[in-house]
């Protein structure tokens, strides 16, 4: 663990504590995501010289008013979570059996603010979610085109004086996204240099407008059959691993 790994240890207590001065009542996102770190941290398992595999799928149970409250949320919620782990493993070299799947569920048997975490490493597909983040809220490129802009007909609209009708296109072909300004009037940024046509990568920013749009690439697991390959009832070998390079 170095410096950098004990700070934010630090920190993260330090935030933790203030939450749970200030919001006795019940959970929040910041203890999700510090439980989430613990128990990749507690159950990698080192299983070659330089490997060491994490688990990959979550199920974070919490009493119904928790429940509801972070089900209000929405997907963005689950997607935040995911980058998360996905930031934490890659930080750690930690490496995973396939994707990355995360279950919020009601137990009525926890009090509210309390939270139990189970894990386990499943062996699968990972089916890589596109999604941009504009303003906090995510909107998966379910499409192969998707356009943004401040008229009605665009795909995603975005409420800011300062963009467009039909302001830039996004085109996703399973492997990569691609950003397009359609000739918008203020023009647009990608991190900061002036945007015609470019190469999403993961992590980039957009800025439209008083907008700014970050791209990213989820690593979630890909649904499977029961009693498949990905069926986390069986039992799988750990030869393969998906993670950071």
């Amino acid at each position: 663990m170095g410096i950098l790994d004990n700070f934010e240890r630090g920190l993260e207590r330090a935030v933790n504590g203030a939450f749970a001065k200030t919001f006795r009542s019940g959970l929040q996102p910041v203890e999700l995501t510090s439980a989430l770190r613990k128990e990749l941290d507690t159950k990698a398992a080192v299983v070659a010289r330089d490997r060491v595999l994490a688990p990959n799928r979550f199920v974070l149970r919490m009493a119904g008013a928790d429940y509801e409250r972070m089900r209000s949320m929405g997907a963005a919620l689950t997607d935040e979570l995911i980058d998360f782990v996905q930031k934490h493993a890659a930080a750690q070299h930690y490496r995973f059996a396939g994707g990355i799947s995360i279950d919020l569920v009601q137990d009525a048997d926890l009090s509210v603010g309390m939270l139990q975490v189970e894990s386990e490493n499943v062996k699968g597909d990972v089916a890589w979610t596109p999604v941009l983040d504009i303003d906090g809220k995510h909107y998966p490129l379910s499409h192969s085109r998707t356009v943004v802009g401040r008229g009605a007909d665009a795909d995603i609209t975005v409420d800011d004086t300062g963009i467009s009708r039909r302001h830039i296109m996004i085109t996703w072909d399973g492997h990569r996204a691609q950003a397009e300004d359609l000739g918008s009037t203020n023009g647009s940024k990608l991190d900061g240099q002036p945007l015609r046509k470019a190469i999403l990568e993961p992590e980039s920013v957009i800025t439209i407008g008083r907008t700014r749009i970050v791209f990213r690439v989820l690593p979630q697991a890909a649904p499977a059959p029961r009693g498949g390959a990905n069926d986390p009832t069986r039992r799988h070998d750990a030869g393969n691993f998906w993670g950071p390079s």
